[in-house]
């Protein structure tokens, strides 16, 4: 029997609903903690009163998305992995994993930075950098990739903490690197006056605290992967289980700076005050997403666990019990927002004009969030089985039918279309990642009816 309250007794033997709060509420907490980290270097370059250094960090944020992508790639990919290897008592090779997951993550980190050293102005010109902020933002990129390997070191260690169900230690792991990044950007920024570059390099370095931190845990506490640092080998097949999960997590990124992109130079055709609506309605609909989002993250483990493990009774359960989760906390959010909605939209702005198209926004907003959090629920059951073809499938879909939709809505309905064309890109999403869980759920069943015959 699984000893209580360890890591292994949530993942197999502990009541469902007691083992999706364990896994998924601290990363709840890890995830809107983490929101804070975007907004940290912002708030202490805006104490320098300067508007070119502080629109350098902007510009250069699509950096950080990419390399924190990387390292889901290693980490996703070689976490669901290493999850439905040590459900099956195969140990040794869910340590060739997590060794081979640290060290590419690493090379492709050092293969990056040399890459943008030989092309820093062409990717400088790309995040839209002019003539007034290009020295600013050439610093902060150039910093920025330059450490990337760490970034991308420490995203993929926090996913192959949480591959064991250690959701706590992942949490702390993003308390470490938040409290350094706030301690890092006072001495940088404001002691040092290094600005711009203080501001980066207290990214690199916050990032390298909690790899830290993850790199001890696993190798003195895991209960699966203590040793894992002397292995880095990896047969081809096994490669390629990590990278047709992994892969996701980078076309998923991709499609979404574009698709960010392609929705802000819509905006911007209809006004400034449609582009304040968009940012408002959008952090608006951050909470639930991100509390849905702890719920679908945080299971992943748990599914992958008892999907190696054959437990399809518990399986079944997990799925049912976190979809009403899911519905649940968009239902209720959704409702009391839509109720006070007004007065909701007025706690950030008290410009008529942004008020209006704020609360057109915020409606089908809310309407997509209903969707959002049951995409993120079939993708993440994907990724944990280790399915690769729907979950490139959904990250496909996701990414790529936001471009024809919101050109076709803008075209044939103008700003109502701009408006609601990422409420419909979702939706048609959601179904097609039912139509494939039902698919995935067929076949789970059936292993489980075989089961019962043989037994």
């Amino acid at each position: 029997m699984k000893e209580k309250h360890s890591n292994s007794y949530y993942l197999s033997t502990a009541p469902v609903h007691k083992s999706i709060m364990h896994l998924s509420i601290p990363m709840m907490l890890g995830m809107s903690a983490g929101t804070l980290y975007n907004l940290i270097n912002a708030f202490f370059i805006g104490l320098v009163h300067d508007t070119g250094m502080f629109s350098a960090i902007t510009l250069g944020l699509p950096i950080f998305t990419v390399l924190m992508a990387f390292g889901n790639m290693f980490g996703v990919g070689g976490g669901t992995f290493i999850t439905r290897l040590t459900a099956t008592g195969e140990g040794e090779k869910a340590k060739k994993v997590a060794g081979y997951s640290l060290y590419f993550s690493l090379a492709a980190g050092l293969l990056i930075a040399l890459i943008s050293w030989l092309f820093i102005t062409p990717i400088v010109h790309g995040l839209g950098a002019n003539q007034a902020v290009y020295a600013y933002t050439s610093q902060y990129a150039m910093t920025l990739l330059a450490g990337g390997a760490i970034v991308i070191v420490n995203f993929a260690l926090e996913q192959l903490v949480r591959s064991e169900g250690a959701s706590k230690e992942s949490m702390y792991g993003m308390f470490i690197s938040i409290v350094a990044s706030i301690l890092l950007d006072v001495i940088f920024i404001l002691i040092f006056d290094w600005h711009v570059f203080g501001a980066a390099l207290s990214i690199v370095l916050a990032n390298a605290c909690s790899a830290a931190y993850y790199i001890w845990y696993l190798s003195y506490r895991s209960e699966n992967l203590r040793g894992f640092l002397k292995h880095w080998k990896l047969n081809l097949q096994d490669q390629l289980e990590v990278y047709k999960i992994g892969v996701s997590e980078l076309l998923q990124t991709s499609f979404l700076i574009v698709s960010t992109l392609l929705l802000n130079h819509y905006a911007m055709t209809f006004g400034d005050h449609i582009v304040a609506g968009f940012g408002i309605a959008l952090r608006i609909v951050q909470l639930p997403e991100f509390l849905t989002m702890g719920i679908f993250m945080g299971i992943i483990p748990l599914v992958a666990h008892n999907f190696a493990s054959g437990n399809f009774a518990r399986l079944k359960a997990t799925y049912k019990q976190a979809t009403l989760y899911i519905a649940g906390i968009a239902v209720i959010f959704i409702g009391i927002v839509y109720v006070f909605k007004e007065q909701v939209i007025r706690l950030f702005s008290s410009d008529i004009s942004v008020l209006e198209a704020g609360t057109a926004i915020l409606i089908a907003m809310l309407i997509s969030a209903l969707f959002t959090g049951l995409t993120g629920l079939f993708t993440g059951i994907f990724k944990a089985a280790g399915e690769g073809i729907p979950t490139n499938v959904m990250a496909i879909c996701q990414g790529t039918l936001f471009i024809p939709v919101i050109i076709i809505f803008h075209k044939y309905f103008g700003l109502t279309g701009v408006i609601w064309s990422m409420t419909i890109t979702e939706i048609i999403t959601s179904v097609l990642g039912l139509i494939l869980f039902v698919f995935h759920y067929r076949r789970i069943s059936q292993k489980n009816n075989q089961l019962v015959v043989n037994a």
